[in-house]
């Protein structure tokens, strides 16, 4: 019988067979990447900042930690950190002197669930439906999951101006969005907000001036910190607030619920619960947390 094995090598003789393998693999394509760099020290949360992206000069991250959105009947407390990142190119000869520009990952604002105190808990049937819907109805709510996660979404660019942000004037920080109501009942479509009809919150760290029932309410730009000669600005304990916003109605609830049976229905009984739509004058957002501020180029020179 004529075996077949494999020739013992040597410890020396193997070293110049592994580098000429690995020269071999280089060749095709096979090197191990290089590892992208980035933003170290006080700059490391900029990770995400475009500056790659012509113009660029300027980077932001904001964490809100804390505050609440209210709409009309119903308040949700902001208990989970909601992160906003991206960049701005600073062109004061243009109309429009800041321009947002959005992160490396294109996600400027995180998809943070909040939970919404209450729940479907408070949702029945209509009593004029015919009693069969009622029962219907009001069974999936019953034995279903009751608990809600609203999640504010983009749906649009965002505006900056930081000279508005120091100064408490108007408009520091626009955010368009729609509000994502999470739910085994609601289904994967339920919305308040779309891209035409958007939840457009414009931010101020002054006070705001509503139409009733709301009452004036005012902002903080918190306590500045500058750090790293100068080209980084972190504003710690900052409150953007609004309360001049509109919201429409909601759209897509329950669209998956029996076939679509109670498209539409669900929608306005959510409608009735939340107050929807409701006017500007009866809602209020209120963000606080840690916004920081840094020069691209420290940021690029920061980058290992």
């Amino acid at each position: 019988m004529i075996r077949m094995g494999i020739p013992h090598v040597g410890g020396r003789a193997m070293a110049p067979l592994l580098a000429v393998a690995a020269m071999s693999l280089a060749v095709l394509g096979f090197a191990a990447p290089a590892l992208a760099s980035k933003p170290t020290g006080k700059f490391a949360n900029f990770g995400e900042c475009p500056t790659k992206v012509t113009g660029v000069n300027f980077c932001v991250y904001a964490q809100t930690t804390s505050g609440e959105f209210k709409i009309k009947k119903t308040e949700v407390p902001i208990t989970k950190t909601i992160t906003l990142q991206g960049g701005i190119i600073v062109n004061e000869t243009e109309e429009v002197p800041e321009i947002f520009v959005a992160p490396t990952s294109g996600n400027t604002l995180s998809k943070t669930p909040e939970n919404v105190p209450g729940g479907l808990l408070k949702i029945i049937a209509p009593k004029e439906w015919p009693e069969i819907l009622q029962i219907i109805f009001n069974e999936f709510i019953s034995k279903g999951v009751t608990g809600v996660n609203a999640t504010a979404e983009l749906v649009g660019p965002v505006s900056i101006n930081r000279g508005a942000l120091l100064s408490g004037s108007p408009d520091a920080l626009s955010l368009p969005l729609r509000v994502h109501l999470e739910n085994s009942f609601l289904g994967n479509n339920c919305y308040v907000g779309s891209k035409s009809h958007p939840v457009t919150i414009e931010l101020t760290t002054g006070t705001t001036s509503p139409p009733l029932p709301n009452e004036p309410i005012t902002g903080s730009l918190g306590e500045p910190e500058f750090l790293e000669e100068g080209t980084l600005l972190i504003l710690k304990k900052n409150a953007l607030v609004n309360n001049t916003f509109a919201a429409p109605e909601a759209e897509g609830c329950g669209s998956q619920i029996l076939f679509g049976l109670f498209t539409g229905v669900i929608d306005r009984a959510v409608d009735s619960e939340l107050g929807l739509a409701s006017a500007s004058g009866n809602n209020t957002a209120i963000l606080k947390g840690t916004l920081e501020n840094a020069k691209a180029s420290a940021v690029i020179a920061s980058e290992k």
